[in-house]
C-alpha cells in the first residue's frame, strides 16, 4: 500500500469525461496522468467515461512499479445496468428500481473488480463510495459490502466522496458517526474562495481519524489564474452552474489574496493548495488542470501544483485572512440533508430528520443558519 500524498491529480482534469474547458487528447492527458517528476497520486472514477477514464489511466501507469504511486478509486453510479439520464448521469448502484439490499454486495463487488481490471491493478490503495444517495450513507448492508472487498484485499482502505455538487455536510459527519470504523478517507470540495460548507465537516473527521481530501481547490480554474471577466465558457462546460458573475467577483477576491502569496513566493494555485493543507485533517488536495480556450498548458499547471512546498508557509493570522476574504456563507442552496428541502426524498437532495438534528447539535451547527441559502447570497 502507498498512502496517498498531499498532491494529486483526477482523471476529471484535461475536460475529456467531465466538461471542464476544452477535451485534450488521449495521449496528452495519458502524459500528464503518468506517475513522475513528484506526481504518485491520482484519482479516478469508473463512471467517467463509463469506464474510459480507467483505461486510460491504466495506459497511464503502464511500465510504472506498482510501488512507486498510489491509486484512489471510486464506485456508485451503476453505468452496467441503467442508461443515463442526461446531466444527471448514471443512477446510484442503490436505486430501488435497480435492486435490493439483497444485491449490493454483488454489485460492489463486481464493480470493484471490474475497475480494477481497466486500471491493471490488484487493489485500490483507496477505494471511495462515490457520490452516494441518502441509502449508501445510512445502509449498513452498503458499508458491508465495501468491508467485505477491502478485507478481500481488492482495496487497502475505504472513504466516502460526497457529490457531485457542493453539500452534504450533516450526510458525512453522520456517515462517520455510523461507519467510522470503517472509513479513512473523505473527499469535499473545500478551497479559499469556497470555505463554506466544507469546513463544518472537518472537526468530524478529525474526530474519528478521518484524512480529508479536498477538490475544486482551483474554484473552477480561478487559481489558475487563466479565467478572467468575460471568458468564453463551452456550452456543457460544468462551470456554467454557477451563479451569474461568479467571475467578476471571484477575481476581486483572488485580487486580494494576491500579497499574501507574493510574501510567500505562491501562485495563487499553491496558496489555495497550502491554504487546504493548512486545515486539519486535510492531507491531500486535487485541483482540476483545466485546458482553457488560449489558456495556459495543463503540461505547465501540472508542474506548477507538483511545485507547491510541502510545508505549510501561512500562519495562523494568514489563514483567518484568507478565509474571510474568500466567506462564501449561505452563497448557493445545498446538496444532501438540509432546511431548505420540502417533499419526497430525491438522489441528491433530501430533507432533515431527528437523528441529523442531534448530528447537528452535537457538532455545534444551526441548519436554518448554517445550511441555507441566504436571500442576498455573496458571490
Amino acid at each position: 500500500m502507498r498512502r496517498p500524498s498531499h498532491l494529486a491529480i483526477g482523471t476529471w482534469s484535461g475536460g475529456r469525461y467531465l466538461h471542464f474547458g476544452e477535451p485534450v487528447a488521449e495521449e496528452r492527458l495519458e502524459a500528464v496522468l503518468r506517475p513522475g517528476a513528484g506526481l504518485d497520486t491520482l484519482l479516478t472514477a469508473d463512471a467517467y467515461g463509463a469506464g474510459e477514464a480507467d483505461l486510460l489511466l491504466g495506459r497511464a501507469l503502464e511500465g510504472v512499479d506498482r510501488a512507486d504511486f498510489s491509486i484512489v478509486g471510486a464506485i456508485g453510479h451503476d453505468f452496467y445496468n441503467a442508461e443515463r439520464d442526461g446531466a444527471k448521469g448514471y443512477p446510484r448502484f442503490t436505486d430501488s428500481s435497480l435492486r435490493g439490499p439483497q444485491d449490493y454486495g454483488e454489485y460492489v463487488r463486481m464493480a470493484t473488480e471490474r475497475s480494477l481490471e481497466r486500471l491493471g491493478i490488484d487493489a485500490f490503495d483507496v477505494l471511495l463510495l462515490h457520490n452516494p444517495d441518502r441509502t449508501g450513507y445510512t445502509s449498513e448492508v452498503v458499508w458491508d459490502a465495501l468491508r467485505a472487498v477491502r478485507d478481500e484485499g481488492l482495496a487497502h482502505s475505504l472513504g466516502i466522496a460526497p457529490g457531485p455538487a457542493n453539500g452534504f455536510t450533516l450526510d458525512v459527519i453522520d456517515c462517520l458517526e455510523r461507519h467510522g470504523e470503517l472509513i479513512d478517507w473523505a473527499m469535499v470540495i473545500l478551497n479559499p474562495l469556497e470555505p463554506w460548507p466544507g469546513e463544518l465537516c472537518l472537526a468530524a473527521a478529525e474526530r474519528h481519524g478521518v484524512q480529508i481530501i479536498t477538490r475544486v481547490v482551483d474554484y473552477g480554474g480561478m487559481f489558475w489564474d487563466d479565467v478572467r471577466p468575460g471568458h468564453d465558457f463551452a456550452p456543457r462546460d460544468h462551470r456554467l452552474y454557477r451563479p451569474k458573475g461568479w467571475v467578476e467577483t471571484g477575481v476581486e477576491k483572488l485580487d486580494a489574496l494576491r500579497p499574501i502569496a507574493e510574501r510567500h513566493d505562491l501562485t495563487p494555485m499553491q496558496l489555495a493548495a497550502q491554504w487546504c493543507l493548512a486545515h486539519e485533517p486535510v492531507a491531500c488536495v486535487v485541483p482540476t488542470l483545466i485546458q482553457e480556450p488560449g489558456g495556459r498548458a495543463i503540461e505547465d499547471k501540472r508542474a506548477e501544483l507538483l511545485a507547491t512546498p510541502a510545508q505549510i508557509l501561512l500562519d495562523a493570522a494568514e489563514i483567518a485572512q484568507i478565509r474571510a476574504i474568500g466567506d462564501n456563507s449561505g452563497s448557493m442552496a445545498l446538496k444532501g440533508a438540509g432546511p431548505d428541502h420540502d417533499g419526497d426524498a430525491r438522489p441528491d437532495r433530501w430533507g432533515m430528520s431527528p437523528r441529523l438534528d442531534d448530528v447537528a447539535r452535537r457538532w455545534g451547527i444551526e441548519p436554518d443558519r448554517d445550511l441555507r441559502q441566504l436571500t442576498a447570497a455573496r458571490g
